[in-house]
């Protein structure tokens, strides 16, 4: 099957956890252009020795921070930090003042993903997404027995 080729993005990602390398990697690979930043740069030996974008120790809260990313510049923004607030704070930064054409957060407390929406921020909260996974299972499984047994 031939890979679909996408147009090259900018993307800068807050947070170089499991998340945020994983995403940096994947995102490396299809050829995209990437800065990676974090406060720890220890972190960033999640990212693999194929990954072909920037590193950028520092605070993401501190605009001089976000303008040596060239966060201007992005085509997306991704907040995965393990702090819901902090991940609000830089995407509403980026959306507000970089004018960055798509931002995203990771949320891990569902009653702030509607904050979040209500700002134009897309979410992903791994906790709700897990909730949903396991209750199918659950209900599939439940469903299936009970199919059985009639």
């Amino acid at each position: 099957m031939a890979a679909r080729r996408h147009k090259s993005l900018y993307i800068v990602i807050v947070g170089c956890g499991r998340l945020g390398a994983d995403l940096a990697n994947r995102l490396s690979a299809q050829g995209h252009a990437l800065v990676v930043i974090d406060r720890d740069e220890s972190t960033f030996q999640s990212l693999t020795a194929e990954y072909s974008g920037f590193r950028l120790e520092g605070d993401a809260t501190e605009m001089e921070v976000l303008k040596q990313a060239k966060l201007s510049q992005a085509d997306v923004f991704i907040a995965s930090t393990r702090d819901d607030n902090v991940n609000l704070m830089v995407a509403q930064i980026a959306q507000k003042l970089f004018h960055v054409p798509r931002v995203l957060a990771r949320v891990w407390d569902p009653k702030r993903d509607q904050v979040f929406a209500r700002l134009g921020i897309e979410t992903v909260c791994p906790t709700s997404v897990a909730a949903g996974m396991l209750l199918d299972a659950v209900l599939g499984s439940a469903d299936s027995q009970a199919g059985s047994q009639e």
